[in-house]
């Protein structure tokens, strides 16, 4: 089954669950005040205009069947899941990049939910959240992306600990207490703990420990490739798969040229599928081009047992897709032989 595929299926089976739910979740309560990322934000009443503001803010409203309520969306590394393209058609795409202050304020929005710190946050090429609050708009940031930056000076900063989905579920059931949707909440994240654990035990236990190197992109093939950190969402689908992450960096996207990476000597290679196309490198045709044409790189025991698999590139990053991208690479490595 493909990525695709399973998406659509595991919307059917939300909307069973919440359809079956016979325990309703308690209503909220407003005022609310929810601690996020440092910052308190207290919501008097159910947001009505919210823009989701990066990818994977915008695919959770939107599976909490929220689209009524939003005036719009903005920064899509890839297409919106496609059993969410009807909900989605019916919200005002901004940008699929990085949308301007000024555009966010245009739709007079009062909550605005975003995926990346990049997006809102200190150093944010957007704004910042105190930009906001001057406006009286109430923001949100993905729990799962609230990250040091002192250890790595960028944008995307590191972890010391390994992500778990325990953050999207505490991103899910709060953005679904802020809509006052508690019972949708819940089912999804039924839905999500159900498929980690039956993939945990899908995977043989007295197989091989894999080691992987997840590659987003590069900007050019004599560029250094930006890969998953160890402790990221690609470490986390290693770990789901029994396996490890062959990059031993904190750093939430490290860059690394190609003869660290020849030199970490994975086993397997997976590498993104992005519909962004900002980069040549972005298809995924054009990386395995290039790790079968390259003359060191086609050397890697890993290019010469074609130990190469494609994933969704939004799902190397901590979001509601990661648990289907590690699906993804399990059914691939699975017909390789690779897993049992």
């Amino acid at each position: 089954m493909t990525v695709l595929k399973s998406l659509s299926a595991a919307a059917a089976v939300v909307a069973a669950l919440a359809a079956a739910s016979t325990c309703a979740a308690a209503a909220t309560q407003y005022p609310l005040t929810i601690e996020n990322c440092g910052a308190e934000v207290t919501f008097d009443h159910a947001p009505e205009r919210a823009i989701g503001l990066g990818q994977n803010s915008a695919e959770i409203l939107l599976m909490l069947g929220l689209e009524d309520r939003m005036v719009g969306t903005a920064f899509w590394p890839s297409k919106v899941m496609p059993q969410l393209e009807e909900a989605n058609a019916k919200v005002k795409l901004l940008t699929v990049e990085f949308p301007t202050f000024e555009s966010l304020l245009a739709e007079n929005p009062d909550f605005v939910a975003a995926a990346l710190p990049s997006l809102i946050g200190p150093t944010s090429k957007v704004a910042k959240r105190e930009d906001f609050e001057k406006v009286d708009v109430p923001t949100y940031l993905s729990p799962s992306t609230c990250l040091s930056t002192d250890k790595v000076q960028d944008q995307y900063g590191s972890r010391d600990r390994l992500w778990s989905m325990d953050l999207l579920y505490k991103e899910i059931d709060e953005l679904s207490q802020i809509f006052d949707v508690a019972d949708r909440g819940q089912a999804l994240i039924e839905d999500l703990k159900h498929r980690e654990a039956a993939l945990r035990s899908s995977v043989a236990k007295d197989g091989q420990k894999l080691s992987y190197v997840f590659w987003f992109s590069s900007p050019a093939p004599s560029a250094d490739a930006y890969l998953g950190g160890k402790n990221g969402a690609s470490g986390f689908i290693a770990d789901v798969l029994g396996g490890v992450n062959a990059i031993d960096a904190e750093a939430e996207w490290p860059t690394l040229g190609w003869e660290g990476i020849i030199a970490a000597d994975p086993d397997v290679i997976v590498v993104a599928s992005l519909d962004r196309n900002r980069w040549e490198l972005d298809k995924p045709e054009a990386k395995i081009a290039f790790l079968n044409s390259d003359p060191a790189v086609s050397q890697m025991p890993a290019v010469k047992n074609k130990a190469i698999v494609v994933m969704d590139g939004q799902a190397m990053n901590p979001t509601i897709r990661t648990i289907y991208g590690a699906e993804e690479v399990a059914k691939q490595l699975k017909d390789l032989g690779l897993l049992k």
